[in-house]
């Protein structure tokens, strides 16, 4: 009977849109998380100061989808490359971050409310990033995530949670869909003129468009803002999550386009998973003299993962941290300096992996790690119109392990890293709502524990690999943004220059382990976005990523082109008709898919993908919406874990997402 009731559950959705509409075509109201537009203004303030690649994406713009992953909030970000593999697991990568990293991600720093959730090795489960819960994210590409202490290739996101400033009331939302999913949101917000207070609890679960696909969670975000005189205002933050993912795995090619929906057998047998409990408490305190602004700050993040894979992985960790940031704002002249410092501590044991349950102790160590900044940024407007920004990062770290037990060879070990990115840049504004932009600057990635302990030699011992390096880059990007008429553009070009990629190779005498410094590679681009609105009731969003990634003379793979990322990815969105009835049919095209592995023998096949969204006011205060996904059931290659050869039998596709439909409710009382 459940089955049943989740297929009708979209088409009564849907039915009840197209008959509650008309009734209330007039008052086009749409309801929100959020009632006030005051944080998603100023974001938008702050990224029209910065020369490149910037986004904010409003909870509007993916308020008629059933919000399961990062995917869903961005996939009209341009630049940002997501392809789901599972779940709430997603390829997440910008300008070729972490291209790599089969899983998790590497090369992005990613923040909630300004504050990092990445651990201290700069690895992190984007898992914990919930968006249904934000009132906005801020997408800040390459050098110009500067302003969070980022020096990364990728650069960084900001999920952005309201207040109860900004979002007074009660909000309910309750989706259903295909694959017995099912999720809910409550949340309320309630301000005074010295305190607000903002809280929400999720609950989704799901069965998963594969065998072997479960997910539950449970989780709570919440935050309590205080204004203790006219200059000083703190804010207080609390995430709890209780995430439980089976993992189905990665098919061989054959598996991936005939038959997407199995799992892989070995993850069956061994009950794969990635359960994540976690607590974050942070703190922000502002002390605002006019002129200068000052934030300063702290947070702790607990973490228990426990993920059978090929071993039973149990970790538990605790990283704390603490930041400041100054903002000092003088006629002509901007000044922007600020620093922080996480620190974490990990209790890393491995099992023999029975079934999902644990067997016999394989490795116990403890990690630690370490990772601290200091940035600064000037802005000099010389003239009206033109703006010269320099500004730099300096990153020091180190990443230690001694191991308490291991059933075979293992080391203890230490590795150090600093490096030094300055950024420079130009914006130009030669009238008003047009701004033409250019940045050159370098950025450097540190080695997380998964780089820096590995696997290597004959007998294997898992030791340092003292040998690996940061990886750095020069980047150089010019671009534009602007508004003319109906038409809204975001456009930019960008070439990084990179030395000491991590990457995969075939050890030797000279690459000592699988994932090393490569010698050059290259990262070039286009990302764009355009958006027409021509009428009220038309809008067309359009965005479009070239990337052209590649070796340049390596010695063990020449010229040739990185795996993973596709050349040409575009999406298109058209919808027709206001808040009080509207519907949205959306395109993404990959025309040629990427190659698979690092010798360029295999490319995977190019595919479109036809979906649909719509929305109707039923009453002021509450909506419905409908979420067609694949609509054809088009069988395909979403993400690849890279190898280095690819034979009929290698297991490392993942198929894209198969044909669903899910509807829901929101109200705000």
């Amino acid at each position: 009977m459940k089955t049943r009731i989740h297929g009708a559950a979209p088409l009564l959705a849907l039915a009840t849109c197209l008959v509650a509409a008309p009734a209330h075509a007039e008052e086009g109201d749409s309801t929100i998380i959020v009632t006030a537009p005051t944080a998603t203004d100023a974001a938008e303030a702050r990224a029209a100061q910065t020369p490149g690649g910037t986004d904010i994406v409003s909870y509007e713009d993916y308020a008629d989808k059933s919000v399961v992953s990062l995917r869903d909030t961005l996939a009209f970000s341009p630049g940002v490359y997501l392809q789901p593999r599972y779940g709430q697991e997603v390829r997440l990568s910008i300008r070729g971050s972490g291209l790599s990293r089969g899983f998790h991600m590497r090369g992005l720093t990613l923040l909630q409310d300004g504050v990092p959730i990445n651990l201290a090795d700069d690895n992190g489960d984007f898992q914990e990033l919930e968006p249904i819960f934000f009132d906005h994210l801020e997408v800040w590409r390459g050098a110009n995530a500067l302003r969070f202490g980022s020096g990364t290739l990728g650069g960084a996101i900001n999920g952005v949670t309201p207040t109860g400033r900004t979002a007074q009331g009660i909000y309910l939302r309750a989706d259903l869909g295909s694959f017995d999913s099912a999720r809910g949101l409550v949340s309320a917000g309630v301000a005074s003129d010295r305190v607000d207070a903002w809280g929400a609890i999720s609950a989704d679960r799901s069965d998963g468009d594969r065998n072997h696909a479960k997910r539950r969670s449970l989780r709570f975000q919440g935050n309590v803002g205080l204004k203790l005189s006219d200059v000083v205002s703190t804010r207080f933050y609390a995430s709890i999550n209780n995430i439980n993912q089976q993992l189905p795995g990665a098919l061989t090619r054959a598996e991936a386009l005939s038959t997407p929906r199995n799992a892989n057998v070995g993850a069956v047998a061994g009950d794969q998973g990635r359960d994540i409990d976690s607590l974050r408490l942070q703190n922000r305190t502002t002390f605002d003299w006019g002129a200068l602004r000052l934030e300063v700050g702290g947070f702790v993040n607990a973490k228990s993962l426990h993920h059978p894979i090929f071993q039973l992985i149990d970790q538990k960790s605790v990283d704390v941290g603490t930041f400041f940031r100054a903002d000092y704002a003088t006629g002509p002249i901007e000044v922007t300096f600020g620093g922080e410092i996480r620190r974490g501590t990990t209790d890393a044991r491995q099992f023999v992996n029975n079934g999902g349950r644990r067997g016999a102790l394989t490795f116990d160590a403890d990690q630690k790690a370490q990772t601290a900044t200091l940035y600064s940024e000037v802005r000099v407007r010389s003239v009206e119109a033109l703006t010269l920004i320099a500004g730099g990062v300096y990153a020091d770290g180190w990443r230690k392990r001694t191991v308490n037990f291991s059933s075979t060879p293992a080391t203890d070990g230490r590795i150090d890293f600093d490096a030094f990115s300055p950024k420079f840049g130009l914006l130009f504004e030669p009238a008003a709502d047009i701004q033409l932009f250019a940045n050159y600057s370098r950025s450097a990635e540190f080695p997380g524990f998964g780089e820096v302990f590995q696997t290597i030699g004959t007998p294997p011992t898992s030791t340092v690999v003292s040998d690996i390096r940061p990886q750095r880059a020069w980047t150089a990007e010019i671009g534009t943004r602007g508004k003319r008429g109906f038409a809204n553009w975001d456009f930019a070009f960008y070439r990084s220059t990179l030395k000491g990629e991590l990457l995969q190779f075939t050890t030797n005498s000279n690459i000592p382990a699988a994932t090393f410094n490569a010698d050059r590679t290259l990262h070039q681009g286009v990302e764009a976005g355009l958006d027409l609105t021509p009428t009220g009731w038309l809008r067309l969003r359009q965005v479009y990523t070239y990337s052209d990634f590649r070796f340049r003379d390596d010695a063990q793979f020449g010229d040739n082109r990185l795996p993973v990322v596709p050349t040409h990815v575009y999406r298109a969105e058209l919808r027709l008709g206001t808040d009080a009835l509207h519907i949205a049919p959306n395109l993404e095209w990959i025309p040629d898919g990427p190659f698979a592995d690092y010798r360029n023998q295999v490319r995977t096949p190019g595919y479109a993908l036809i979906g649909i969204t719509g929305g109707a006011t039923i009453r002021n205060g509450i909506d419905a919406f409908v979420d067609f996904r694949n609509i054809t059931g088009k069988k395909a290659i979403g993400d690849i874990s890279a190898a280095i050869t690819v034979t009929p039998t290698s297991a490392i596709y993942y198929p894209v997402e198969r044909r669903a439909v899910s509807a829901g409710i929101r109200a705000r009382f």
